[in-house]
């Protein structure tokens, strides 16, 4: 298979092709052969360690036509051309079109598997700095994903950023509305691995479905089983499995996940075959999995298994500073997505977000915003999660958020935030300490 090829041969002549796949093999080079380009595979992943040699002179498309195609698709991907003693022009005009190396007919294996070799050193280089441009660029986005300015959040990207490259599993806690599929992919993003994010929500699917939907199952395994399908677990091989609410996974599920987990094998409902997977588990609950444990309602091994690194997602309530910035960028954001002008948030808005108690957290407050766009209600209405909150801390809250927001829209400045605030500067600074609220600038 071409998954495990690491060069791929295209060469009509019998004898040469043969030679060259046995000088590879004995070099411990992975090695596919094709005697026509029509032969082999046309999508090349662009994510893969991987060199092509191909002959010049070929049945049906010739080598510099492949040449231009590949350069074209992956510029990346290095193409060493065989050619004979009258095609030497050819070949010299490929390098300049891209191709990395040429060797003539008669050749010694050796040289072009040593010439192979540093290609793929090539090859492989060039993947580790595209990998790592991808994780930069991920790490620099990493504020316009997870938004916010209270310390909780601060520490929270770091973190992030921290575990998403340990290769271990991730347990992620947090009240419904939080925000935790969001960090799931933020990790899964950051981990560098280049399989698919695949989640599954453990409370959405019957208990009647789930084994088939995580293992997969073979045809005839069961009635209704017309084909082979492929399970979650088994479609997330070098990626992530993001499993939510894992407190809703059936018990008798439990016990054959934590054997996936310890073994790394997955074995389809009606087949005999371990088939082995390299995936990573986030697993995102609301519940206090401990507490379950204890009652006999979730296992105690599977739940220790999958707490090695925890992220703990705090509530929107205490970080009530990061409202007015999360409030106005979901505000834009809904206006977007909704063909609307935004609409100026007010500051009477404001004060009444703020002392709301938001027991959906951002995912109510990303509501509030998208209603607020249509120009519905929006005082947020219904019961809150703990009781109104006192006068007291009604006020702190307003008061913190204002001074947040203001140094934002003041790029930390003390001076014109105090002014805009229309209060002393040393007044400021009090209420900065007693807030504990960060500062960069202190202008």
């Amino acid at each position: 298979m071409i998954d495990d090829a690491e060069v791929l041969v295209i060469e009509d002549d019998d004898d040469v092709r043969l030679g060259c796949l046995q000088a590879f093999a004995l070099e411990g080079v992975r090695a596919l052969g094709f005697n026509s380009v029509e032969r082999m595979p046309r999508a090349l992943p662009r994510d893969r360690c991987l060199v092509v040699v191909s002959d010049i002179r070929l049945p049906g498309m010739d080598g510099t036509t492949l040449l231009r195609q590949l350069v074209e698709r992956d510029p990346d991907l290095p193409v060493i051309l065989i050619t004979g003693h009258g095609d030497v022009q050819t070949a010299v005009q490929a390098m300049k079109d891209g191709a990395y190396d040429f060797v003539q007919k008669p050749f010694k294996t050796c040289q072009l598997v040593a010439m192979t070799k540093r290609a793929l050193e090539k090859r492989k280089l060039a993947l580790e700095i595209t990998q790592l441009r991808h994780r930069l660029a991920v790490i620099g986005g990493l504020e316009s994903r997870i938004i916010g300015r209270a310390q909780s959040i601060t520490e929270l990207r770091e973190l992030v950023q921290k575990v998403a490259a340990m290769p271990t599993d991730v347990m992620i806690l947090g009240e419904t509305g939080t925000g935790k599929e969001l960090i799931a992919r933020c990790l899964h993003d950051l981990s560098g691995r280049k399989g698919p994010f695949v989640a599954l929500n453990c409370g959405g699917l019957p208990e009647t479905l789930f084994e088939s939907e995580i293992f997969g199952h073979e045809a005839g395994s069961f009635s209704g089983a017309a084909k082979q399908r492929i399970g979650k677990i088994e479609h997330a091989h070098g990626g992530t499995l993001f499993l939510d609410e894992i407190e809703s996974m059936p018990m008798a599920m439990q016990v054959k996940f934590l054997r996936v987990l310890q073994e790394r094998v997955v074995e389809r409902l009606g087949s005999n075959q371990l088939i082995p997977v390299d995936f990573r588990v986030i697993a995102a609950t609301k519940a206090d999995l401990l507490a379950l444990s204890e009652e006999g309602k979730f296992r105690a091994d599977l739940h220790f298994r999958l707490n090695v690194a925890t992220i703990d997602l705090p509530p929107l309530r205490a970080r009530r500073e990061d409202i007015p910035l999360l409030f106005d960028t979901f505000v834009n954001q809904a206006a977007v997505r909704l063909n609307q002008a935004p609409p100026p948030v007010k500051d009477a808005v404001i004060r009444e977000l703020l002392v709301h108690n938001w027991p959906g957290n951002v995912r109510e407050l990303r509501n509030q915003a998208e209603r607020y766009v249509l120009g519905l209600r929006t005082a947020p209405e219904g019961a809150v999660a703990d009781g109104p909150l006192s006068l007291t801390s009604a006020v702190e809250a307003f008061e913190r958020g204002l001074i947040v927001e203001e140094l934002r829209r003041n790029d930390g400045n003390m001076s014109r935030t105090a002014v805009a605030l229309q209060v002393p500067k040393t007044t400021l600074f009090g209420k900065i300490r007693k807030h504990e609220i960060p500062v960069q600038n202190e202008a």
